[in-house]
Formats: structure tokens, sequence, C-alpha cells
């Protein structure tokens, strides 16, 4: 374990599993259909990348980044990179690393629809529902998790510890740096 973690909320073989299971559902639930992957760069890549190995189907994968911080406050939500590819009559599913107040993946949804994809779904690897402050169906969840700054498997602070194999907390010093 990384010196800076605190403790291990989901471990390396927790996730390992879960996304292949997501996989496996996602799979048969898009059975015979061209599927279309978008993640929100930079925390999704990690989720992202698993997620579509373990997809036995055609697909395609994309891109967004977006901001939704001003002056280190949330604030309004911009695309600062948009999609590469069309998303019309496709079959899109959204690929999120963390669903929150769901503001910004409400923002997101309402985007995409507005290009008229034949499907717009989503897919967590983590949630927390009991945050939401506006109502937004989830699709595909992998785990709900505690209230807590969480690291690893694409979360950061300050873009450190994404590359982390497992999630965990830091320990309260390493917030103070």
């Amino acid at each position: 374990m990384h010196d800076d973690i605190a403790q291990t909320v989901l471990s390396a073989e927790q996730i390992i599993n879960r996304v292949s299971e997501l996989g496996a559902q996602i799979t048969a639930d898009y059975d015979g259909k061209d599927l279309h992957l978008i993640t929100i760069l930079r925390g999704g890549l990690f989720f992202l990348t698993d997620l579509a190995r373990a997809i036995n189907l055609p697909l395609s994968l994309d891109c967004l980044a977006i901001s939704s911080y001003s002056g280190g406050r949330p604030g309004a939500v911009r695309i600062t990179k948009d999609l590469e590819d069309s998303v019309r009559e496709r079959n899109v599913l959204i690929v999120e690393d963390i669903i929150d107040t769901g503001l910004t993946l409400a923002y997101i949804r309402r985007n995409l629809q507005v290009r008229e994809p034949a499907s717009c779904r989503i897919c967590t690897l983590l949630d927390r529902p009991y945050r939401r402050i506006v109502d937004i169906e989830v699709d595909y969840v992998g785990f709900e998790v505690p209230d807590e700054f969480l690291v690893g498997y694409g979360l950061d602070l300050r873009g450190r510890y994404r590359n982390l194999p497992y999630i965990g907390t830091l320990k309260p010093e390493i917030h103070d740096r």
C-alpha cells in the first residue's frame, strides 16, 4: 500500500471482479448492437479501459473533457474537449468513475441527448446516491461508496494517485500539503 493511504476502500481484486461482472451484463444487454463508450477525462480513463476489455461486443470509444470548477470552487460546467465522433443514432454508454451530486452528469447527458443518439445510458464504477441534487437514472453501478475523499483507479488529489490499482482514503495530513 502507498505510504499516503490511510485505508483501502476497494481492493484491486474487488474492482477487477466487479468490472468483469459489469462487462458481462453490458454485453448481454447490448447483444447484437454496436456500442459507443464515452468517458470524461481524466479520471474515467482507467475504468473505461478495463470495462471496454470486459465487454464482448463491437464497440468504439470517445472522450469528453469538462471543467466544473471556477476559482477552486464548484461552478458552471463547460466542455473543454468535445467528442471526436458523432453519436447520432448510436447506442451510447457514458462511463463515469464516480457520481456524487449528479449535476455534471446531468449536463453531459442533456448535451448528448440533443445530438440524437439511439440510446444513452450511464455506467459508473462508484456511486453516492445519497448526495444527489439532480435526479438521474444510473443504469449500471459498480459500488456504492462512503462519503469520503477517495483516490486511486483514476481518482486523484491534485493529479496524483490516479495510478493506484485500488481505491483508498488518504491520511489526514496529506490533504494539508
